[in-house]
């Protein structure tokens, strides 16, 4: 379960005494987190050896920024990103003493209102939440800004999306942030992301693409949106974390599980005997469907992201980080 998979000697930032003093901090604060988290217990045996190693690395990272340091963590659909931010949050705050704060991509969909009329307008897929085009991208900009300023007369409300219902939640249950942040973590499936060329937008990709994007209207879309708007909020990353997963057939297999997740929460949450015909879960056929959405780009991230992002955490198909590539070092780690 890992045991060799060790973050890279010359990038530990953190004498041996000093990892295992972090850990137990975070071992105490994970204490009544694990369960809620849903991972596997072999977790607790990384800590040491990648995730209290990783958040020393930001930690660094963090000295040698001027300002708050954004972290941007890339995975694709059921790769762990909320789990990983989830670990970063903690370990940055419980064991080094930082002020994080996060956000998804997710929280930034446009309301299902907004992506109808995307649908009628430009191209009936927009219906659907996930590829650039869907998100109001200016609205993760400004709280990013808002963030990075730290006003403590002015808190920052980051939106909530619930996917159930697949629409944005009332401001009335929106999250707060007030005051100062030294860690802004925001996750995504294509934070990052970069666009492609012409010549490779012009061959479908699935049968989704051949079918209901002949023409590739959709996906030229897209890929604006990439080129121009998200590329404003992208440059915002001071740092780049990619959770890599195997395969694109892992990828259906993860978020297949990840939507079954979905599908029991909301059977605790609300009572049996209810109706739940306006619960949007899926079911497999749809799953798949929803994938093809976002396999295109989610290839094109598999291919070039991990020797661009500053840190790659290699997944295997047990879901388990295997390999650990460092992209952008940091120099005198131990000193920084």
């Amino acid at each position: 379960m890992n045991r060799n998979v060790l973050w890279p000697k010359d990038q530990l930032c953190m004498s041996h005494a000093e990892r295992k003093e972090a850990v137990k901090s975070v071992e105490k604060a994970f204490a009544t987190a694990l369960a809620s988290l849903k991972v596997d217990i072999g977790l607790v045996e990384m800590f040491e050896s990648i995730y209290v190693p990783l958040g020393a690395w930001l930690m660094c990272r963090k000295k040698q920024h001027n300002g708050p340091l954004v972290v941007g963590i890339n995975g694709a659909q059921g790769a762990g990103k909320s789990t990983l931010f989830n670990l970063i949050e903690v370990i940055l705050s419980e064991a080094f003493g930082l002020k994080v704060v996060g956000f998804s991509l997710d929280d930034l969909y446009k309301t299902r209102f907004e992506r109808e009329r995307l649908a009628e307008i430009v191209h009936p897929l927009l219906i659907t939440r996930g590829v650039p085009g869907t998100h109001d991208v200016q609205l993760g900009i400004d709280i990013i800004r808002s963030l990075k300023k730290g006003d403590p007369d002015q808190p920052t409300k980051i939106p909530v999306f619930d996917k159930s219902i697949d629409d944005r939640c009332p401001p009335s249950v929106w999250q707060e942030w007030q005051g100062p942040v030294d860690v802004i973590v925001f996750e995504g499936w294509c934070v990052g992301a970069l666009p492609q060329s012409q010549q490779q937008l012009s061959e479908p990709v699935n049968m989704l693409e051949r079918v209901e994007d002949a023409n590739g209207d959709w996906r030229r879309y897209v890929n604006r949106q990439i080129e121009e708007k998200y590329q404003e909020l992208f440059s915002m990353i001071d740092t780049l974390v990619m959770l890599k997963v195997p395969s694109m057939e892992a990828v259906y297999e993860w978020r297949s599980l990840q939507e079954k997740k979905l599908a029991d929460r909301v059977k605790y949450i609300f009572d049996t005997q209810q109706p739940t015909d306006h619960l949007r879960i899926m079911n497999e056929e749809e799953i798949n469907r929803f994938i093809q959405h976002y396999e295109r780009l989610t290839r094109s991230m598999l291919g070039e992201m991990p020797d661009r992002a500053d840190v790659t955490l290699m997944l295997n198909e047990n879901h388990k980080i295997s390999q650990i590539q460092i992209n952008q070092p940091l120099a005198h780690c131990r000193e920084a």
